[in-house]
């Protein structure tokens, strides 16, 4: 059997089969996380409802790739429920607890995590536990054995994924995917039964990418870029900036990669722009943001030029001119938003998964000197003195 165009051999000789193999698995693992949120859809929802009856604020975290997922749920838990959300990192609630818990806020705490086993997980709900009077946390992880699926918070929900969700590779993919799609499905709890043909343009969606697309991003994978922007808004400002980090991972820094929003990008950070810098556009199929979104490519005319600019956008976009656009339909928009925001950071896996290779590294394990690791690990937890 072959992943992204190799045999399964070749990629174990290279070092990718891990990486490959959970790029490719994608768009079933999201039909079979729908199935089990399905099964436990009366669980869910009867924990989410009571959490929400008493709770007057909600923080999605995680660290790294984990906590990206939460800058894209935000304003959809926010306008779900009507309650203010906001996504803070664990890294952030450990070192300054006192900036973002408060013992007068019941709060409802959405976690996310690939292993569950990063210091800064357990102890994010370990000190909003200590911190509010009254929280409750939803944990949704890839490992249900891992120490933040077992940590015995005061009141708690684990929504464990599919074991396959739970990457062998150092780059998290599929479960960064699974995640965030479990908690576009927890945010859509009431609707979730008339879902499936959502769930469907959604696999089918990833399915081009990987079958059709895979081999126009390895052409591009091997421009001479050593640079590279990603651009997103909304929902897709967190698959920006997972894709950055996507690429800046598995090319061990040798890439050095940036994300802002559409409108962002013109306040000081489109100086990075130079003659070695890709572009990814990820456009929205929400027409009143596409006109912020034009715009801002009609203003890359002016200035330094890029080395090549890359759009995708779920239908093709009037009027833009780009080097290479990547389309996920021919038949116009079909998903929500923030869907779409789920397989639109595949085309920058498979991107990043052929850079790696054409730089000579090993995509499971692309740090050479071993800075980065699948775990984090050297994070010491302290107690906090009022």
């Amino acid at each position: 059997m072959k992943y992204l165009g190799f045999d399964q051999a070749e990629l174990v000789k290279m070092g990718a089969i891990h990486t490959a193999k959970e790029i490719s698995q994608q768009p079933q693992l999201w039909k079979k996380i729908y199935e089990d949120i399905l099964r436990e859809r009366d669980q869910i929802r009867g924990f989410l409802e009571n959490a929400l009856r008493v709770s007057e604020r909600i923080i999605l975290t995680g660290a790294g790739t984990s906590a990206f997922i939460g800058l894209s749920l935000r304003g959809i838990f926010q306008n779900k429920t009507g309650i203010v959300t906001e996504a803070i990192s664990t890294t952030d609630l450990v070192s300054h607890p006192q900036n973002y818990l408060s013992a007068d806020i019941p709060t409802l705490v959405i976690s996310f995590a690939r292993s569950g086993n990063s210091p800064e997980s357990e102890a994010a709900v370990m000190l909003a536990d200590r911190a509010s009077a009254n929280c409750s946390h939803i944990i949704i992880t890839c490992n249900p054995d891992g120490k933040l699926a077992r940590y015995p918070a005061k009141n708690k929900f684990v929504f464990a994924l599919p074991e396959e969700s739970n990457d062998k590779s150092l780059a998290m993919t599929s479960s960064y995917t699974g995640m965030f799609l479990a908690g576009l499905l927890i945010a859509d709890i009431k609707s979730l039964s008339s879902l499936a043909p959502t769930l469907d343009t959604l696999s089918r969606y990833g399915e081009k990418v990987i079958s059709y697309y895979a081999a126009e991003l390895k052409e591009i994978a091997e421009k001479k870029f050593t640079r590279a922007v990603f651009l997103g808004s909304g929902p897709l400002f967190g698959t920006a900036t997972e894709s950055h980090l996507k690429l800046q991972e598995l090319t061990d820094g040798k890439v050095i990669c940036k994300h802002d929003s559409f409108l962002g990008f013109r306040h000081g950070p489109k100086a990075v722009i130079n003659s070695s810098t890709l572009i990814v556009y990820l456009f929205s199929n929400d027409p009143y943001v596409l006109q912020y979104e034009r715009d801002l490519v009609d203003s890359m005319k002016k200035g330094n030029q890029p080395l090549y600019e890359v759009g995708l956008m779920e239908s093709q976009v009037n009027d833009i001119k780009l080097d290479h656009t990547f389309c996920f339909s021919e038949n116009g928009p079909a998903l929500p938003e923030e869907y779409l925001a789920v397989c639109s950071v595949v085309p920058a896996q498979i991107l990043s998964f052929y850079k790696s290779l054409d730089l000579g590294l090993r995509p499971d394990t692309p740090s050479d000197s071993g800075a980065i690791t699948r775990v984090v690990e050297g994070v010491h937890i302290y107690s906090r003195k009022k």
